[in-house]
């Protein structure tokens, strides 16, 4: 039988007809064997079949290659493991830390019995720790409960956590290496350590339990979270930032959302030192903040905005009087005179809310000598233009954007976005004289955080905003153990803003690190 289920007559051709396709290329069988060269499977005419590919095979259709896979396989293959990955459920907590956990369950009731909460409020951790371990041990010996030492210094540890704390978040709020931790409801963690996302090993009791600790720490910066007022912006006493949300919004149970900044500032340098920034990106970086330019650091979430802008912020000068204004005060400036100012939302009859923009027109009658947004989202640009075209020369904002062009599209935007009745081309102009630089950071997919790239604003060229690089990060490879191989390339252009900087005796150091 041939390939189209037809005999073959004598002379090859089918009973005379013309071949189906093509013109058929002459048989040579004869030939072949009187020729070393062993003939390829299914002649020249058709190409082999691929093995484990025919109907009725008892070969597998597809083996796992043993020899070195092609660049394609390999993505292929790593596709086929994602689809075929099994998902992580809620968090299982077993051993020692679940025994302490089943202990406490017990005693928590009873001596909440035996304390007055109004007098333990009033002691510290260390304080009540001493207060309660008799009272600990009454406990246990009614309950029959026999805890060797290590097993006391524990649950005593997750009482007063429980009491006083923050309950299982504290645990992971003391770890330095945790940077984010995000909270699907009572039954399920997750921490972000070295870029990398893990479920954590905790649990709440319950929704209620969860509940709880939300509500004590919004309450501790004069905010609420109930079912009237479901969202909710706060932050810890280290400056880390939190976000709630309640149900009915959240179908999972409450979330909360915390991101963590570092107890040691954060410099440029130690970015630098880290792979963010190369040499030269650094020392222009530096020279900018020195020489009062106007910046923009623009990124996605979590890509290292807010870090970039505190690090920013130890360049500018120790006798400068700073403001920085922001929903939730998170900034944590390295200056003597910094006063901080924060947003105010609405009461229960909506009323008495402060926002940005208002912050920033009384920002204007305190004598700043810079004024520092922590993120603008809305109309608040324009005061913010407007500040930075009034002698507050030095100001620095950051805003959700993914390249530099992007960043003063939605600053142009962000303005219309508002009841100002002001020509798009009038927006556009007062963009390109007061932005100078816009710095882009991004979070890459292996974890690392990178300066992408560093941009000037030269002005306007018809009803075109001009800008041009000074560095760019360009991708090169990946290695073997997944992380992002890349170099900081320098574009080798004369920066447009070192007038700015020669004003303050940089202009040398700032071409030098430029070409």
């Amino acid at each position: 039988m041939s390939a189209f289920g037809k005999k073959p007559t004598a002379g090859g051709s089918q009973g005379g007809a013309r071949p189906s396709f093509g013109v058929a290329k002459p048989m040579k069988g004869g030939e072949r064997a009187v020729t070393k060269e062993k003939p390829p499977e299914g002649g020249e005419q058709f190409p082999p079949l691929p093995q484990g590919g025919a109907a009725g095979s008892e070969t597998p259709a597809k083996t796992k290659p043993t020899g070195p896979q092609s660049p394609a396989d390999e993505a292929m293959s790593r596709l086929t493991d994602r689809a075929n990955a099994v998902v992580a459920g809620q968090t299982e907590i077993g051993g020692f830390e679940a025994s302490v956990h089943k202990i406490k369950e017990q005693v928590l009731p009873r001596l909440l019995e035996r304390v007055d909460p109004e007098a333990a409020a009033t002691l510290s951790k260390d304080e009540l720790s001493e207060e309660f371990r008799p009272i600990i041990m009454e406990v246990l010996a009614d309950l029959k409960v026999t805890l060797n030492r290590r097993e006391q210094f524990a649950l005593e540890k997750v009482l007063i956590d429980e009491l006083l704390g923050f309950g299982p978040l504290e645990e992971l709020l003391g770890d330095p290496d945790i940077s984010d931790i995000m909270v699907n409801g009572p039954d399920q963690t997750y921490i972000e350590k070295k870029g990398k996302l893990v479920i954590a090993p905790i649990r709440f009791r319950d929704e209620q339990h969860l509940f709880q600790i939300a509500q004590r720490i919004v309450n501790q910066v004069g905010r609420r979270v109930d079912q009237t007022t479901p969202l909710a912006d706060a932050r810890l006493k280290d400056g880390s930032r939190v976000n709630v949300i309640v149900p009915p919004l959240s179908l999972k149970g409450t979330a909360i959302s915390i991101r963590k900044f570092s107890e040691k500032p954060i410099t440029l340098d130690m970015l630098k030192d880290f792979g963010s920034m190369s040499e030269k990106m650094c020392t222009a970086l530096k020279i900018a903040g020195a020489s009062r330019m106007n910046i923009v650091i623009s990124g996605g979430t979590g890509s290292g905005k807010t870090t970039m802008l505190n690090a920013m912020s130890k360049m500018i000068d120790p006798g400068e009087r700073v403001l920085t204004i922001e929903d939730a005060a998170e900034l944590r400036l390295q200056q003597p005179h910094w006063l901080p100012l924060e947003t105010r939302p609405p009461n229960l009859e909506g009323q008495g809310a402060i926002t940005i923009g208002d912050l920033v027109k009384n920002a204007l009658r305190m004598r700043p000598d810079r004024i520092i947004l922590g993120e603008i989202r809305g109309a608040e640009c324009f005061d913010l233009l407007a500040a930075m075209n009034t002698g507050h020369d030095g100001s620095m904002c950051t805003l959700h954007a993914n390249s530099p062009r992007e960043a003063l599209g939605r600053m142009e935007n962000m303005i219309l976005m508002g009841d100002i009745k002001i020509p798009k081309e009038a927006i556009s102009t007062q963009i390109a004289e007061s932005v100078d630089i816009i710095v882009q950071v991004k979070r890459l997919r292996d974890g690392s955080r990178r300066t992408t790239d560093i941009t000037e604003v030269i002005g306007m060229e018809g009803d075109v905003m001009v800008t041009q690089n000074l560095f760019k990060f360009e991708y090169l490879d990946e290695s073997e153990d997944g992380k992002i191989l890349g170099e900081y390339r320098s574009q080798g252009l004369r920066p447009y803003t070192l007038e700015k900087a020669r004003q303050y005796g940089f202009d040398q150091a700032y071409l030098e690190a430029c070409l």
